[in-house]
């Protein structure tokens, strides 16, 4: 077993290794949720390592070896208990995939896991700006100048996606909520969810996520080998830790980053466990770690 470096706290566990070698240590049926950002297939790398799952040859390469992590998901999960995914479509180029449109990643990521008997359980849109996507990616479909030459080229923003799956079978432990303080009656308060907040939860759009609250990664990035970084947002984070879990649970990010899923649990009194195959955002993720009962500000980036 290739564990690189390890990093321990009273209520996490930090591994700097592989997560198709570290996952099988995990105990059957020790996880409460599990929430994380999958590589992107090949659209981004994020290192240079052949382990990487973003070095993959191409699209059916990428489910090959994902193919690993979700059958040891299936394994370390409660039953009833869920697994949230971060997902986009992937935009295709015409010297890559031989023509310009987009890949159903987030279908093939549902039914990746449905292989797994994992069911499909929610999803929820998550607006982005296309103004801002046209800027920084320079897509041809969301140029002005494509709908102005050739109307039948243009294309709408691409969304991000919290695509949710369960594990079959009944929870043994509920996870509890409750409409007041009254109703909580002297319980752990974090569990009080007004019906108007739920409301806003379930919605099957948010259009309040903010993009620029996430962890600090610019320390983590390297030169040699770098070329994208995407910490997930801290409030999308909250609310599906919020939902799906109890003050208590354990919560698993098999592909930890800079340790955005793990700080957020840590501030809403969970445990967390957490996989990162690169050195540097693992470094990064066990100094976020050890913040996140501090509140520190700084790590957070500002734009």
């Amino acid at each position: 077993m290739n564990i690189l470096n390890q990093e321990m706290g009273n209520d996490f566990a930090l591994y700097n290794g592989d997560s198709c070698e570290i996952l099988p240590m995990l105990p059957d049926n020790s996880v409460d949720y599990c929430i994380h950002s999958p590589p992107f297939a090949s659209l981004y790398t994020y290192s240079n390592s052949p382990r990487d799952l973003g070095n993959c040859r191409d699209y059916d390469d990428f489910f090959v070896h994902f193919d690993f992590i979700i059958k040891e998901l299936a394994r370390v999960m409660k039953p009833g208990r869920n697994v949230s995914m971060h997902c986009m479509l992937l935009p295709t180029s015409k010297a890559h995939h031989g023509y310009i449109g987009l890949q159903d990643f987030r279908g093939d990521l549902i039914r990746a896991y449905q292989k797994h008997s994992f069911i499909f359980h929610s999803e929820v849109v998550i607006w982005k700006d296309p103004v801002t996507a046209m800027q920084r990616t320079k897509a041809l479909g969301l140029l002005h100048k494509t709908v102005r030459g050739n109307g039948a080229m243009s294309r709408q923003g691409i969304p991000d996606y919290l695509v949710t799956m369960r594990t079959p079978g009944e929870c043994e432990e509920h996870v509890i909520h409750y409409r007041d303080n009254a109703e909580c009656s002297g319980r752990d308060e974090s569990q009080v969810l007004p019906v108007q907040k739920w409301q806003q939860y379930a919605s099957p759009v948010w259009m309040d996520i903010n993009p620029n609250e996430t962890l600090q990664g610019k320390s983590a990035r390297e030169d040699a080998d770098e070329r994208h970084i995407c910490p997930l947002q801290l409030e999308v984070i909250r609310r599906g830790v919020e939902l799906w879990t109890n003050p208590g649970d354990t919560v698993l990010s098999p592909f930890a980053g800079i340790g955005s899923e793990g700080y957020v649990s840590l501030q809403m009194n969970r445990k967390f466990v957490g996989i990162e195959l690169k050195e540097s955002y693992y470094k990064q993720a066990a100094i976020n770690l050890k913040s996140a009962k501090n509140g520190t500000q700084d790590i957070f980036e500002t734009f």
